[in-house]
């Protein structure tokens, strides 16, 4: 792909279009123009385009020549395109090549990407490689470094770590615009000095810091913007925001496949009335069935609408202040002259489906057909063959033996799973011991969990209890395991995880769900055990399939596996398993299983 104008390189081109000196490349004609910097929808307006960028709004006529491409807006609203500014590419299990195609056909035409799903397996060379093949696309792909690789020193164990030198060294790399989000908020508070020198990194490269805060400790919310991270997208409360907002932080609203936070913290725009400037809109995590169904930033967009907000500053949170916050404002964001011509053309703003989309002035997808080339990027060898454990499992691996001796039963932690939350709650239980081995209890809906090493095959498996998957039968494995992506394995039964532990292992990672010693669906991930290499529709079947076999071995839950695979997290509260052991997040401690005092 051909690489962006520059303003500096096509200012001189931009205003002679303007002045009527020059023909423009393309005029979008007659639309109503979606202003995000004035509040206004304006009727009858002409966009006109010339090198990749806005030369002129208004009555274009004088724009058009011989060669100018039209593209008719009459009856339509012309938009900015859409900007995400916080998401994981991984969590669509797609490559960065497949999520453009799939978002660029919503709306979105840029994103903020953090990579640290493959930064906790490869560390810089994975977010290197994520950043090029994004570099190569008509989505614009903007990459936060990786910020906690591991995301936290004492809990777990990851493929790689990153120090404060990768990340000044990676701030260096074109369209490197920031710190990924700084999870370890206790380490930036009481000064970490590897948080603090990443943090004091960016901001010194001129770049933007963003954040990570699910507490709702006040001194250590001011004490984390006081240390220079600026933004929050773990709201889930009206207060939260609300208070986040007079603080002067960017308060960034998610709504993703599982995790809903828009109903109730946009009621501070609904209800308060705060200043919106300082707010936006998010996904953070997208299955690709919710790309399909609902979309992707625009979905967002919708959702907001939905509850009140007035369309236009509803896509005002998902433009131009995004690009604001990134500093980006010059060249993203909206449409005026200047700027890239990212421009949808949408029938229904409270639908906030694009008919047509462009990209530095090429319509790039129009009425369900692709117009631009996705060219193809391949992974090394090595970064598609991810998987390192020591072993083939057996059922053995998963008994938890009992450290009280004698005892026909025992109080455990447990880790209670919530729907649609990226929290979890610390319970306990009472378990019947059977030759020394402590059993789970399906009628408390309590099953066994295991998380096992699989960067290094060292070996290492820890051995923990979870409530509220509510499976029946079965068992259920991944290696996207937040966020050292170590292999998880949950079952009813020992012979069926190891079985699933194995079998994923054989596919190069992934995730999958088996019973009774049989396969009922899977879906691979070869790229770091994170991504799949197939297209979007094809990963969606299997991820339809998975859904089908989860719900099969009892699971109601709305998108169970993002859930799981959170379950490894020890960065959210209250109790999470990874590969040292039961973590308690309050504490930031590991904790026995077992109960012994």
């Amino acid at each position: 792909m051909k690489p962006r104008n520059q303003l500096h390189e096509v200012s001189r081109t931009l205003a002679q279009v303007a002045l009527g000196q020059a023909f423009a490349d393309v005029v979008v004609r007659g639309g109503k123009l979606v202003n995000v910097f004035s509040g206004e929808i304006l009727d009858n307006i002409d966009v006109a385009i010339a090198a990749g960028r806005v030369a002129y709004v208004g009555n274009a006529a004088r724009a058009i020549g011989p060669e100018t491409k039209v593209v008719d807006a009459q009856g339509r609203y012309i938009a900015p395109g859409l900007l995400d500014g916080h998401m994981h590419v991984e969590s669509t299990m797609l490559s960065v090549t497949e999520f453009a195609r799939a978002a660029l056909a919503k709306g979105t035409t840029g994103i903020f990407m953090d990579p640290h799903e493959i930064a906790n397996v490869f560390g810089s060379e994975g977010v290197r490689l994520m950043h090029e093949e994004g570099q190569r696309l008509p989505l614009k792909v903007f990459t936060t470094f990786p910020s906690c690789v591991p995301a936290t020193n004492d809990l777990e164990d990851a493929g790689a770590r990153l120090e404060v030198a990768d990340i000044e060294e990676g701030l260096k790399w074109n369209n490197v615009v920031g710190l990924g989000e700084v999870m370890n908020f206790p380490g930036v508070v009481y000064g970490d000095p590897k948080m603090l020198g990443e943090i004091e990194a960016t901001m010194r490269s001129g770049g933007t810091v963003t954040g990570h805060f699910p507490s709702d400790d006040d001194p250590m919310l001011q004490a984390y913007i006081a240390s220079g991270v600026t933004s929050d997208h773990e709201t889930i409360t009206r207060e939260q925001g609300l208070h986040k907002v007079r603080m002067g932080m960017h308060l960034m609203i998610r709504e993703g496949s599982a995790w809903h936070d828009v109903k109730e913290v946009i009621k501070i725009v609904t209800e308060d009335k705060v200043n919106t400037d300082n707010i936006s809109l998010v996904t953070d995590d997208v299955m690709p069935q919710t790309l399909v169904e609902k979309g992707h930033i625009n979905h967002v967009v919708r959702r907001a609408i939905e509850e009140g907000v007035d369309p236009v500053t509803a896509i005002r949170m998902a433009t131009i202040n995004v690009a604001r916050y990134f500093k980006l404002d010059q060249d993203l964001g909206g449409i005026a002259p200047g700027k890239c011509a990212d421009i949808l053309l949408i029938d229904d703003l409270r639908d906030m489906t694009p008919s047509t989309v462009l990209a530095d002035g090429q319509v790039v997808y129009d009425n369900g057909a692709y117009a631009a080339e996705f060219p193809n990027f391949v992974y090394p060898e090595h970064i598609r063959n991810s998987m390192n454990v020591k072993r083939a499992l057996t059922p053995d691996d998963f008994k938890l033996a009992s450290r009280r001796p004698g005892q026909d039963h025992t109080r455990v932690n447990v880790i209670g799973a919530i729907e649609n939350s990226a929290r979890t709650e610390k319970r306990t239980a009472t378990l019947r011991v059977e030759n020394g081995i402590v059993l789970p209890d399906p009628e408390q809906d309590v099953i066994r969990l295991a998380c096992i090493e699989r960067h290094r095959g060292t070996g290492e498996i820890s051995l923990a209890f979870a409530q509220g998957f509510r499976l029946k039968s079965g068992a259920v494995a991944s290696t996207v395991a937040h966020d050292s992506h170590n292999l998880l394995v949950m079952g009813t039964n020992e012979a069926d995880m190891a079985f699933a532990a194995n079998e994923l292992v054989r596919i190069g990672g992934g995730m999958i769900v088996v019973e009774d010693g049989r396969v009922l669906a899977e879906v691979p991930m070869a790229i770091a055990g994170l991504m799949s290499e197939k297209s979007l529709d094809e990963v969606v079947v299997e991820v339809a399939r998975m859904e089908d076999a989860w719900k099969r071995i009892g699971c109601p839950l709305n998108a169970p596996f993002m859930t799981f695979s959170l379950i490894a997290l020890p960065v959210i509260p209250e109790i999470r398993i990874t590969n040292r052991g039961l973590a308690d997040v309050t504490r930031f401690k590991l904790i026995d299983v077992e109960i012994l005092e």
